[in-house]
């Protein structure tokens, strides 16, 4: 009988038996061993764990805050976008790179908002709209420990949060200003929130992480979804209640994220065009395009995905010619800044190796390794349904990253470091839980040999930095390796002290092979200041095309392929366009003193964030961020200059894109007179 059915009239009842929750590693651990599991992660806590964790926490805070101020404005397309929010609620609100609201960013507005408040709290600066980004950064750290925690107990949390932060390409992400640090943070508080409707089918739970998907939908669009298919399956697989329950907890998660997606959704396409910006990166002012089209699936086929095309515009500015670069466009060949090659191998290649790949073969060996081991677990295993979490998420955003054939960069490897982190994290400490057996031995064996000799193979890919470094990694991994499969049955023998410190010393010989290569190479990212649209991470600091990149580019190549045309693209003007760095004194001081709702336009949206933070003017981006959107049509601008509106038409820059925006500036160039100020080709509009 249960404990709730087992007494009688005058017979006491029965105490209720412990509830052990599921194991992990069947076939691996003694039943003596999950007693002792049951307390480490649902009983008092050791002294050490909160300490640990603290630690942690402020040393996540130190890598991702310390000289933050090197980074200056970091991607200044963001940058002026922020700087607007700053001085306009509706460009807050929508995403306007311009405080005037002429167009927006081409993207959701979310990760715009929390630096864009504390810029209206504090000031505008770098730091102030850096420093969120960091927060972002240890807060994930922190919910991924607490996560791991839950399933595999305090240890496993402290190494997938030690894992996630010294990630290259997240130190990288956590210390500049794209969208990144808020879309991290938005799906590892969903896992986390996903992990607790498992244990108890609780739907509320589920609903809550269906909202805040909706939240990482309105940082990067579709790229929020991605994760989707994991945590359901992880819930429909493990959730203890009937199957339909189950589903219908899923279809409340589906309209958590349409609650939150949905509502912005609207408020956008409800409110009048005059009223809001113009939706960059689309070609019929429709949020649901640019969602569909360009930044969505267009990523991933390549069909509308692609970069616009470039034309010419009087007053000079290149197309870039992206033909030059190595492997040629965005998504092709060679070219490290666009992905590099697409395959099953994208993620170890020279483009993405070097910012997140260190750990993730220990990753795929202790994913497979796991769920063979848990295979005759009951369903609802914690630790399986964990694997299938953090399993599905790696393999699915990793294959759509690997095959995509449009747009993607480097960086975006910062969505697999949470996966990552979480099975090393868990996969390790369980099979270490478990050392006393062969099989659990070998596969940590070679676990540590092939990581330690993957990390040795990435720091070959930059031959001149740390030679040495190398080499001390490999005699790590095999000393360790040699040790967790001939010393273990030995250490047995040996008197308790002696055992205490042999096992220490395995365990610390072993996290040193995996885990100095990683290391090393984020803090050599983190002492790099990093600028541009397409930063990258290692000893040298480079946006595309600028610096020796290390393994994130090919061996040997000095990063300049592409030349001008690779500077355009990344954020960095080539000689002759307007910009922060190439500005002149005078056309600052002209734009400043323009006195108008905006002080210039002027094609490509990075040219005019340049200009809107050397000036702290609004400047329009004619043609969004490369010049290709219809926007302003040649009607809409010669209106706006009818009303004086805009100060000064300047030439240049990326060039005009396609339909209207070309015509502006034929019908510029045949009405008003060219002045030259500075190194600018510049037409005056308002009298």
């Amino acid at each position: 009988m249960t404990a709730t059915t087992a007494h009688t009239a005058g017979t006491p009842a029965a105490p209720a038996p412990e509830q052990t929750p599921p194991t992990t590693t069947a076939g691996l651990l003694p039943p003596t061993a999950h007693g002792s599991r049951h307390r480490l992660l649902f009983g008092p806590q050791p002294r050490w764990v909160r300490p640990s964790a603290a630690l942690l926490l402020v040393l996540a805070a130190v890598l991702y805050l310390w000289n933050l101020e090197a980074t200056g404005y970091g991607n200044s397309f963001y940058a002026a976008a922020v700087q607007a929010g700053t001085k306009d609620w509706t460009a807050l609100l929508f995403g306007s790179l311009d405080a005037g609201n002429a167009i927006t960013v081409d993207k959701p507005p979310a990760a715009l908002w929390i630096p864009a408040l504390a810029g209206r709290i504090f000031g505008f600066s770098a730091l102030s709209m850096l420093i969120p980004q960091a927060l972002m950064g240890v807060a994930a750290v922190g919910l991924l420990y607490l996560t791991v925690k839950r399933v595999s107990g305090p240890a496993a949390g402290l190494l997938a949060g030690g894992a996630l932060a010294l990630t290259p390409v997240a130190a990288l992400m956590f210390r500049f200003n794209n969208p990144d640090a808020m879309l991290i943070l938005c799906l590892v508080l969903a896992a986390y929130l996903t992990t607790r409707a498992i244990e108890k089918a609780g739907w509320k739970w589920l609903a809550a992480a269906g909202a805040v998907i909706g939240l990482a939908f309105l940082t990067k669009m579709l790229q929020g979804f991605l994760i989707i298919p994991a945590l359901g399956l992880a819930y429909l697989w493990a959730a203890p209640t009937t199957l339909v329950r189950r589903l219908l907890h899923l279809l409340g998660a589906a309209a958590g994220i349409a609650v939150v997606a949905g509502s912005y959704i609207a408020l956008f396409q409800l409110t009048p065009a005059s009223a809001r910006p113009y939706m960059a990166g689309s070609k019929t002012n429709s949020f649901l395009e640019l969602t569909f089209g360009y930044n969505g699936l267009g990523r991933i086929t390549g069909s509308g995905g692609a970069m616009p095309d470039f034309g010419a515009m009087p007053g000079g500015g290149a197309m870039p010619d992206f033909g030059a670069m190595p492997g040629g466009g965005p998504g092709g060949g060679g070219n490290a800044g666009f992905g590099g090659t697409a395959g099953i191998t994208r993620m170890f290649g020279t483009s993405f190796g070097g910012e997140v790949s260190w750990l993730l073969p220990a990753a795929l060996i202790l994913l497979v390794a796991g769920l063979w081991f848990t295979h005759r677990e009951a369903r609802t295993s914690a630790t399986r349904a964990a694997l299938l979490l953090w399993g599905g998420w790696l393999i699915g955003t990793a294959g759509i990253f690997s095959f995509m054939g449009g747009i993607v960069h480097p960086y975006y490897a910062v969505a697999l470091a949470p996966a990552v982190a979480a099975l090393v994290g868990i996969g390790s400490v369980e099979l270490w839980r478990g050392r006393s057996f062969w099989p659990a031995r070998i596969v940590l064996a070679v676990t540590v040999l092939t990581t330690s000799t993957w990390s040795a193979i990435l720091l070959v890919r930059d031959p001149d930095w740390m030679p040495g470094l190398r080499v001390i990694i490999v005699v790590l991994g095999v000393l360790a390796a040699a040790a967790l499969l001939l010393s273990m049955d030995r250490m047995a023998a040996l008197p308790a002290k002696l055992r205490k410190a042999a096992t220490a010393g395995v365990l610390v010989t072993s996290l040193l092979a995996g885990g100095l290569g990683t290391t090393a190479w984020t803090l050599a990212t983190a002492a790099q200041p990093h600028s541009g649209a397409i930063p990258t991470s290692g000893p040298s600091a480079s946006a595309m095309g600028d610096g020796k990149g290390g393994p994130g580019m090919v061996p040997g190549d000095d990063g300049n392929a592409g030349g001008a045309a690779a500077d355009t693209r990344a954020g960095r003007r080539a000689p002759g366009g307007p910009g922060v760095d190439t500005a002149s004194a005078e056309l600052i001081a002209l734009l400043k003193s323009s006195g108008t709702k905006w002080s210039a336009i002027v094609s490509g949206a990075t040219s005019a964030a340049d200009l809107e933070l050397a000036t702290d003017t609004s400047v329009i981006a004619l043609g969004g961020f490369s010049g290709g959107d219809p926007y302003p049509t040649l009607a809409q601008f010669q209106q706006m200059v009818d009303r004086g509106e805009i100060g000064y038409f300047i030439a240049g820059s990326m060039g005009g894109g396609p339909g209207g925006n070309s015509e502006v500036a034929t019908w510029v160039a045949a009405n008003y007179a060219a002045e030259t100020v500075g190194n600018s080709t510049v037409y005056k509009l308002a009298s």
